[in-house]
């Protein structure tokens, strides 16, 4: 299917109505990004939708789990309102697009959540990136980022008892080694990956290229680069995307952080750069082409911040599997020079394409908070003309562990942190905090197969 995707979100009444008949759209997937980065929302009659209309959900949509549970019994009344108010969702046509595998023709969009007074909901994921990328802006500085996803293909899981295995390729049999950047290896899953590119294609989702990474059945997507929120609504509507041609392929695709023993984790690097708002050149060269100071705050301010910002990077106990030494996953900050042992890597480039990879991000993330406090904590150097240490230039594994070392330890650090707290948002950090909370007490609550195997006959 090839469709028109609009980009322009003053679009009018009438070009809105022409796009849905030329589309033939039967229906309209009205969604809003939830604290996880999972759609949540209403599908509606394309005759009903327009620019102009607006839907309502309530604001638990903003405090329930990955767990399905509600955590208001978590926060006080004074952060979440008992009455479970509804919020009005306005559609933004920017994000208008066909849903490539839908049965019907249907289109989806992404709204923004606002109060009755009209003020944005504080919480949502994608207003909180908005508000820090508003903070450059101020600096007269426009952030740039280019995602890299990593993602494992597995067989169908139906039964949570029993491990993640490779799945079958074309050849009928599955991979048992690991095969980066092996073609062969890719063209196992090659339908598969035709679907992927179509789907990406019709709904404009700016796809540089893909390689097998290290893992068996792991793949990497590589994104252009472009604005933060714009590249965060590619990020959640890509992840909806791989899963759908996965299944349509009989197999599944897992972001999990750390889904298989002995295998590496899925990460999601953010490239990120800052180009100057009044000519486009990047903020972080001279004009000579050297680095500038501006450059080296930024990365001083993910250096004395981003460990208090892990639960955004790390949002689940299995992310925290992922941080193993040796195991293409960093287990501190420090940065370097196309050096993949580090946590902040500047990879070769002229001064033009100058930029900082943040690897800390698992695949698991939510775009929107994940690109959110690495900015926040880059804008926290930049204003506190912080200094970051010295390169490293040998094997960043062989330094201390210098993350939290699980679930609890990122949630004590986010809510002691008072610098990134008030750029969040405080009742966003708080109604974060909580629902980390509840997750780990859930986890908490489950008897492992690792418990019943050591522990029930031997102590």
């Amino acid at each position: 299917m090839t469709a028109e995707t609009p980009r322009n979100a003053a679009m009018a009444p009438d070009e809105l109505r022409q796009w849905l008949i030329d589309n033939q759209i039967d229906e309209v997937e009205a969604i809003v990004p939830d604290m996880a980065g999972v759609a949540r929302g209403k599908y509606m009659p394309a005759k009903k939708f327009s620019a102009e209309g607006v839907m309502r959900l309530p604001e638990s949509v903003f405090i329930q789990s990955v767990t399905g549970e509600y955590i208001d019994d978590w926060l006080d009344e004074s952060i979440v309102n008992p009455a479970d108010r509804d919020m009005v969702a306005k559609p933004d046509l920017a994000t208008l697009r066909v849903v490539p595998w839908g049965e019907e023709p249907t289109a989806c969009v992404i709204h923004d959540c606002f109060e009755p007074d009209g003020s944005p909901v504080d919480i949502a994921p994608r207003e909180v990136l908005r508000r820090i990328v508003a903070l450059y802006h101020g600096l007269g500085l426009v952030p740039v980022v280019a995602p890299e996803i990593e993602f494992y293909l597995v067989k169908r899981n139906t039964d949570p008892d029993y491990p993640l295995e490779p799945p079958i390729g074309r050849s009928g049999r599955k991979e048992t080694i690991r095969q980066p950047y092996s073609m062969d290896a890719v063209d196992e899953f090659e339908s598969f990956i035709e679907d992927i590119y179509d789907y990406c294609e019709t709904q404009d989702l700016d796809v540089d290229n893909l390689a097998h990474e290290a893992g068996t059945a792991q793949l990497e997507l590589n994104f252009r680069h472009g604005d933060p929120v714009s590249l965060a609504d590619q990020m959640f509507l890509l992840k909806r995307t791989v899963r759908e041609a996965a299944m349509r392929h009989d197999i599944y695709a897992t972001f999990m952080a750390k889904p298989m023993e002995h295998e590496p984790g899925s990460a999601m690097h953010w490239h990120m750069s800052l180009r100057r708002a009044d000519d486009g050149s990047n903020a972080f060269s001279g004009r000579d082409g050297s680095e500038t100071e501006l450059f080296h705050w930024f990365i001083g301010g993910l250096q004395r911040h981003l460990a208090d910002a892990t639960l955004f990077c790390a949002p689940y106990v299995n992310s925290y599997r992922r941080f193993t030494r040796y195991l293409s996953a960093p287990i501190n900050l420090q940065w370097g020079y196309d050096n993949r042992t580090v946590g902040l890597r500047v990879p070769q480039s002229d001064a033009d394409n100058r930029r900082i990879e943040n690897r800390l991000a698992g695949a698991d993330v939510n775009p929107y908070l994940a690109i959110a406090a690495s900015l926040a904590c880059g804008y926290l150097g930049i204003t506190g003309q912080l200094s970051p240490g010295p390169a490293e230039a040998g094997n960043a594994y062989k330094r201390p562990f210098e993350l939290p070392g699980g679930l609890s330890e990122a949630i004590a650090a986010l809510e002691e942190s008072s610098a990134l707290r008030p750029l969040l948002g405080d009742r966003f950090v708080r109604i974060y905090a909580a629902m980390k909370r509840q997750e780990h007490q859930a986890f908490f609550e489950v008897i492992s197969p690792w418990e019943r195997e050591y522990l029930l006959l031997s102590v």
